[in-house]
């Protein structure tokens, strides 16, 4: 691998290094920065086009404001890693996203440069506003400074935080970091020319005596237009009116790629005494890269790939993903049924909708970063008669909880929602991993809970969710591909609540819901060599459970172990509560409920942090001699109370 020079990058340990440089050598700084971004991409993969994006706005906002006394805000994160290489983390930067390294996003545990953690989108200008307001509450003088992309604007919070600081006075920054959106005029010399003047002292001197004369007016009517003229007319030529009307000072749009005007205007902001201001600041994704910058998604997220070529390093896949099965199979029932359609939030490609999009355009919906709206939007269809599938990644569905209960679950209305993202995600880590849903849903009266544990499982679930039209139902299905298992050539509607035995046994039951099955099957094959006779069982649904085969599993089994991609709560919980109410537990069965254990697990491979949570193979056959008061070697183990 070719050793870039990077002469002044290698002087930069911390910020401080960086702002005892003259403002002519960030320019070469920019440029090392963005070489050495690529660079570690390229090893590690990860999202790639949103950090090169922001090279320029990086180092000028560390250059122009004392971070980390300055809070600095990025919004999602994943565009944070030139932040992270200037900010004392250069020597990990190959280690992003992998087992014991670098998170993906900004991580408080990770630096003090990190001052709010975030993965999920639009929660930069709230957490920022809660700081400015705790600096306020406290005398002290430090910028809050938060960083948030246009597609985050999409986001109804965005604009909650942003009318709750527009009627305040707490000296806020946004910057508005425009790469995608089309609400920006040209960006050239005039708009850069612009924005200086608006943000420097002496217009602020003009617009403070112009303030003064609104005030003085004789009525209130008056006051109000008068402040209005002075808003619309800087609107007129900046673009900004939408929030000049939200209560923000607004200034843009400026190059984020052109240092000669990001670093006057920033000064000028950054010595600004009141309320709130928002810098609008064009940039290009995958910038100065010239593969990302061709890529129809900017190289939004990568794997490892050769710099030279851009070419991606893709492991030929030895089965279909998961998300292709379910929009291959929502495909094949959309062509039966016109009422199906399908709904997703800024996530068409990542759960499989954008193939569905392909054939069916008119009956596909991207919110854009909306949960809220998607899924009471789903519901509004629902009373029509539609069967709208509400296509959400697990952990951004909670960001709909409320509508879910509120809009669909009290009303029940045929909602189906399809949420990829079930269980431990690998390289995103604690912030993508879908352990709550089974939970968080299952809860809920009269919803429908459905897992599969293969790929061909999951195309009858499709058909399944299909055909439930007096109810809300979900599914649940993970990341990456599914066994290479045989697939059906159309999905046949299941039994509703009606589970499968797979394998036959008498001693122990594994009885599985989901993903895990696989992993149970092992562990059966293992402990037949102890001479242990395993049965598995494949729940399909946790709710309604199937009782029936639950107590047969009762009753024949000296050991019941369910197991799950999930947390306390959920599938085992829900298996508990009925072995309770059916006094199968007062005769000495021995049971164990296997979850994901009771923290948020950091970042690595899909298989070790199965193995960390003790639901693979491996952790299961341990279980199930510890459930027998025996360890691995067949010695009876004495429980002692602590």
């Amino acid at each position: 691998m070719t050793v870039r020079a990077t002469p002044l990058l290698d002087l930069i340990k911390t910020p401080d290094d960086l702002r005892h440089l003259d403002e002519s050598q960030l320019r070469q700084v920019a440029d090392e920065l963005r070489q050495e971004t690529i660079d570690a991409v390229a090893v590690t993969g990860g999202h790639l086009g949103a950090g090169l994006g922001v090279i320029e706005l990086t180092v000028a906002l560390h250059y122009i404001f004392n971070t980390p006394s300055d809070r600095l805000v990025w919004d999602v994160g994943h565009q944070a890693y030139p932040h992270k290489i200037l900010t004392g983390r250069r020597d990990r930067i190959r280690t992003l996203r992998q087992g014991g390294g670098l998170s993906g996003f900004t991580k408080r545990a990770e630096s003090n440069y990190d001052p709010f953690g975030a993965a999920h989108s639009s929660t930069s200008i709230s957490a920022a506003l809660g700081m400015a307001v705790a600096r306020d509450l406290q005398h002290k003088q430090n910028n809050v400074i938060a960083v948030i992309g246009d597609g985050a604007m999409s986001a109804g919070m965005a604009y909650e935080a942003m009318n709750n600081a527009g009627s305040m006075d707490s000296r806020l920054i946004v910057v508005l970091n425009d790469n995608d959106m089309s609400i920006a005029p040209p960006v050239g010399a005039l708009s850069a020319y612009l924005a200086r003047r608006v943000s420097g002292r002496g217009y602020h001197r003009l617009r403070s005596i112009f303030r003064r004369i609104a005030r003085n007016m004789p009525s209130k009517t008056l006051q109000h237009r008068a402040m209005a003229m002075e808003q619309y007319a800087r609107g007129l030529v900046t673009g900004g009116t939408l929030f000049d009307e939200l209560g923000f000072f607004y200034v843009g749009p400026i190059d984020g790629h052109n240092l000669d005007h990001l670093l006057p205007v920033l000064k000028n902001v950054r010595d600004m005494k009141n309320g709130p201001i928002l810098v609008h600041v064009v940039t290009q994704k995958g910038k100065g890269y010239a593969p990302a910058e061709k890529s129809a998604d900017k190289y939004h997220g990568v794997v490892k790939f050769d710099v030279a070529t851009g070419a991606q390093v893709k492991a030929k896949a030895a089965a279909p993903a998961y998300q292709k099965v379910f929009g291959e199979s929502l495909i094949k029932e959309a062509r039966k049924d016109d009422k199906i359609i399908a709904i997703t939030a800024a996530m068409p490609s990542g759960t499989g909708v954008d193939l569905f999009q392909k054939e069916f355009p008119d009956r596909t919906f991207d919110v854009g970063i909306a949960e809220q709206h998607g899924v009471t939007f789903a519901a509004g269809l629902a009373t029509e008669g539609f069967k709208p599938f509400a296509t959400i990644y697990s952990t951004f569905l909670q960001r709909a909880y409320d509508q879910v209960v509120h809009d669909v679950a009290i009303q029940r209305l045929p909602v189906r929602f399809a949420m990829d993202r079930a269980g431990l995600v690998g390289a995103d880590g604690p912030t993508h991993a879908g352990a709550f849903d089974v939970a968080y849903l299952g809860c809920l009266p009269g919803f429908v809970l459905m897992a599969p544990s293969d790929e061909a499982e999951l195309v009858h679930m499709v058909s399944t969710a299909v055909a439930i039209d007096d109810r809300p139902s979900a599914l649940r299905y993970p990341r990456g591909e599914g066994f290479g298992v045989p697939m059906p050539q159309e999905g046949k509607p299941l039994e509703i609540g009606k589970g499968r035995i797979v394998r036959e046994g008498t001693k122990i039951a594994l009885f599985s819901y989901g993903g895990r099955l696989r992993e149970c099957l092992k562990a059966s094959d293992e402990l037949a060599t102890y001479g242990l006779s395993t049965t598995v069982a494949d729940a399909r649904f946790a709710k309604p459970l199937d009782v029936d085969l639950l107590l047969r599993l009762a009753r024949e089994h000296e050991v019941l172990l369910t197991v799950e991609e999930g947390s306390i709560g959920g599938f085992g919980t829900f298996v508990l509560q009925a072995l309770a109410e059916h006094g199968a537990l007062d005769r000495g069965l021995k049971v164990r409920a296997m979850v994901l254990p009771d923290i948020f697990i950091d970042q690595d491979s899909p298989n070790a942090m199965y193995a960390k949570a003790g639901l693979d193979a491996k952790g299961i056959v341990a279980k199930a001699f510890e459930a027998l008061g025996q360890n691995l070697r067949g010695e009876t183990v004495k429980l002692v109370r602590s």
